[in-house]
């Protein structure tokens, strides 16, 4: 049965408004979907008022022996005043001042300013360690402008965290965040008092996680601005928690540039802790001298990948020593923690308690090996002893082969050494040089074979395959490090 041409019409363009309502509809969904990823900026009124009581000013004096004030020469801070606004230096005064008489008493004069956020309602308040270095006195000012002396309980220049001690109750404690749960990207907020000035606010992003900067402990990389005087104020998320201490700035002017550095809040609780029970921080140790390890290392150990925490060198009647450790030892794993860098050892060891009996899994001579060893406790490092100089041995292929001329090494020099062998490097010529190897270094694996003498050393440097490079440990002062060496074709 045939329509009319107007019934076809009309279905045509009820099929085409169909269309056109499922595209917008699809549309709206994927403008609503874009919407709930794309949010807008947030309100941090509420987060100020939550947390902002909590945040305090530390202000530290320091007690300087009396200047001479005889003297007609104007004081330093007068001297650079005139030298900043006038590009000249001051000139030196026509008339001697009224003169004053010496005070045998030092003078209290402004040391710093700094930040600090309370910990508990009963008065303690944690900052940085450098806010409070050396200050005679400290001043803590609350939000509601009420000063305290403070007395400081225990500071670590280690991990920068220092706790000190108001007399006061009542007090707005913050609360403390999960850091785990932070995320990069995430907003967060920093209250402090840069350059003196009280309670100022500054909001950004979480740039990164566990931005290793040669220091103890790992940072929260942020864009806060971040300026002196901020140093330990509280970073806070979104929920109103610290998960940091507003720490360092990297900078090249002195002021922000956009990258600055917090302390994590579970690493600082811990530190915390233990200030106020004793006043200090116990640390655990191994006694060793670690290095990354590098690509070009692993690989030629058989490693498949690089990472560890390379030993270099074993403390005499350190835990490492008595362990068993040696040096060229790679450290793969802390009590079944996996090292990916080498700066993960004294971390993981760090927060282990002296006297703990633990475990490490370690790379030795192509072969992974278990060594149990009690931690010890952290102490200063010990000199380095040198080694008196060896009797020459002719090594001609070792000459040839690595451009080395070589000793074996005198019972007294293992003794010193506490080696049990190694061959001792006289002269170094190419391709040794290239490689850095250095006179009086030595050597004691090739290929990953011990090399107790020469001898050893001789037969090992004739199997070579020339055409590849092939690691060489070596002994140097106190530390072993690994270096790659082409043989001479």
């Amino acid at each position: 049965m045939a329509y009319p041409l107007a019934v076809k019409r009309s279905t045509l363009v009820g099929l085409l408004c169909s269309a056109l309502w499922l595209s917008a509809f699809t549309v709206s969904v994927v403008t609503t979907a874009h919407a709930q990823v794309v949010r807008g900026l947030p309100d941090f009124t509420e987060l100020v008022e939550l947390v902002g009581p909590s945040v305090v000013n530390i202000r530290t004096i320091e007690k300087v022996a009396a200047r001479d004030v005889q003297s007609n020469e104007p004081d330093a801070e007068m001297q650079e005043f005139f030298r900043r606004f006038f590009g000249v230096p001051m000139p030196s005064p026509n008339n001697p001042r009224q003169q004053r008489p010496n005070r045998a008493q030092p003078e209290e004069q402004p040391k710093g300013v700094g930040s600090g956020f309370i910990l508990s309602a009963d008065g303690f308040v944690m900052t940085n360690a450098h806010v409070v270095d050396g200050a005679d006195q400290v001043l803590v000012t609350l939000p509601d402008k009420r000063e305290f002396k403070a007395r400081i309980v225990g500071a670590d220049k280690r991990t920068d965290v220092a706790v000190v001690k108001i007399e006061a109750t009542g007090l707005p404690a913050v609360k403390i965040g999960d850091v785990n749960r932070l995320k990069v990207g995430e907003w967060v907020m920093a209250i402090g008092s840069p350059f003196g000035l009280d309670n100022t606010v500054t909001a950004g992003i979480v740039s990164a996680k566990q931005r290793d900067t040669g220091e103890y402990l790992p940072f929260i990389q942020t864009d806060v601005a971040i300026n002196p005087g901020n140093s330990g104020g509280p970073l806070i998320n979104m929920r109103g928690e610290v998960v940091g201490i507003n720490s360092q700035i990297y900078s090249r002017s002195g002021g922000f540039m956009g990258i600055s550095f917090a302390i994590p809040i579970d690493e600082a609780v811990r530190v915390s802790e233990q200030l106020r029970s004793t006043g200090k921080v116990q640390r655990g140790r191994l006694g060793v001298q670690i290095d990354q390890v590098s690509k070009e290392v692993a690989e030629s150990l058989g490693l498949a990948k690089a990472q560890g925490a390379l030993v270099r060198g074993v403390e005499q009647g350190s835990p490492a020593e008595k362990a068993g450790l040696e040096p060229g030892d790679i450290i793969l794993k802390f009590d079944g923690k996996t090292i990916d860098k080498s700066t993960d050892l004294p971390r993981m060891v760090g927060n282990t308690k002296p006297g703990t009996r633990s475990n490490l899994q370690l790379w030795r001579r192509g072969s992974l090996k278990e060594l149990p060893i009690t931690v010890g406790e952290f102490e200063a490092d010990k000199p380095v002893k040198k080694a008196s100089a060896p009797e020459k041995v002719p090594a001609t292929t070792v000459a040839q082969v690595l451009g080395l001329t070589v000793a074996d090494l005198t019972d007294a020099q293992k003794k010193e050494l506490k080696l049990r062998g190694g061959v001792r490097v006289d002269a170094v010529a190419e391709p040794a040089s290239r490689a850095g190897i250095q006179e009086g270094d030595v050597i004691l694996a090739l290929a990953n074979i011990e090399t107790p003498n020469v001898q050893t050393l001789e037969a090992l440097a004739a199997k070579l395959d020339r055409s590849k490079a092939v690691s060489l440990l070596i002994r140097r002062g106190e530390w072993a490090q690994y270096t790659l060496i082409r043989p001479a074709r």
